[in-house]
């Protein structure tokens, strides 16, 4: 496979999976963005260079979680391997369920797919198979590819998602503590084995939150109750457990965002002046809470040509001059990953 260009950007969302009951299966992508910049030099240098969150911890060459993806994609795709100068941009927390890795992850698989001359040739259900290689399950990479939120699931043909409406007055708050969480430790906090009950009611509740997101709001609060995981999560959480059970007891729909230690609430227009009234007493810097109201990202990963071949390629067409859009995915809102 020859190299289509040399120097791409790419932006990628943040996520937060899970969603409540949705364990392992719900994401939903937030306007809150790591961006990428790579260029390919003649050189066998890996150079990276990182900003923002992880700045000081991240590995810098070869290891680095966005050259590891790109390079994984590139071989899949038959492309030479070459030197790598790259700036990462971080916004999104690291640590703090907000899918972070997925977003790197992503970051790398939909840059080498840009720099092909034939993009496409790592389609949709390779984009999402490969996100999943590493990080084991798709519900956060469904969403950051994708935009918007998703359902995922795995077959033994591997990985699927397809997307989910959102209802516009939706908004998406997400608390975010000092506190880091890894996600090993969220994990191991879980048991092996729940009860027939509570594994019924919390299936209800994520068929039910499909309608709640969708066209039912109102309905957000019982939506999103959860019995599978969050409970158990509790000793872990610390401050977040009571940050969510105070938003609860208020009615406010409230979540841990993935493994935690963010809380995030989705609140329709009914729910806004109970959340603002709890978040005024219990959210702010001094107390170690980050607010951060970004929206819902509705377009998923997007990847800019810089130089290079430069026909458009977002309507299908490759013949127009300008810089060159390269989706994350051709999967459309309600369609599918396959």
């Amino acid at each position: 496979m020859q190299l289509g260009a040399d120097h791409v950007r790419v932006r990628v969302p943040a996520t937060s999976a899970n969603l409540g009951p949705g364990f392992d299966s719900l994401g939903l992508a937030l306007a809150l963005y790591d961006e990428v910049e790579v260029r390919l030099v003649a050189s066998p240098d890996v150079v990276v260079e990182v900003n923002g969150e992880g700045a000081g911890d991240v590995p810098l060459g070869e290891d680095h979680l966005v050259v590891r993806a790109l390079r994984r994609t590139m071989e899949l795709a038959g492309a030479v391997p070459t030197g790598i100068h790259m700036t990462c941009h971080n916004v999104i927390p690291h640590g703090r369920g907000l899918g972070s890795s997925s977003a790197a992850v992503v970051a790398g698989i939909v840059a080498a797919r840009a720099l092909l001359a034939e993009p496409r040739a790592v389609d949709a259900a390779t984009v999402l198979a490969l996100a999943t290689e590493f990080e084991g399950h798709p519900d956060n990479a469904a969403p950051a590819i994708q935009g918007g939120a998703t359902v995922a699931w795995t077959t033994d043909a591997g990985p699927r998602a397809v997307g989910l409406d959102v209802d516009p007055t939706i908004e998406a708050t997400v608390l975010v503590p000092d506190a880091r969480l890894a996600t090993s430790r969220a994990r191991a906090a879980l048991p092996e084995r729940v009860s027939h009950g509570d594994a019924a009611f919390t299936a209800g509740r994520a068929a039910l939150l499909v309608e709640a997101l969708a066209r039912r709001p109102e309905l957000l609060f019982d939506a999103t109750e959860d019995r599978l995981h969050q409970p158990y999560r509790t000793a872990v959480l610390g401050a977040s457990s009571e940050l969510l059970r105070a938003l609860r007891d208020e009615g406010v729909p409230a979540t841990v965002s993935g493994a935690g230690p963010t809380v995030l609430v989705l609140a329709g227009p009914g729910h806004r002046a109970r959340r603002d009234a709890v978040l005024a007493d219990l959210v702010d810097e001094t107390a170690g809470w980050r607010r951060i109201s970004p929206g819902i990202d509705t377009t998923g990963a997007r990847a800019r040509r810089i130089s290079g071949d430069a026909g458009a390629l977002s309507s299908g067409s490759s013949g127009a001059t300008g810089p060159r859009v390269v989706p994350g995915s051709p999967a459309v809102r309600g369609g599918s990953m396959q």
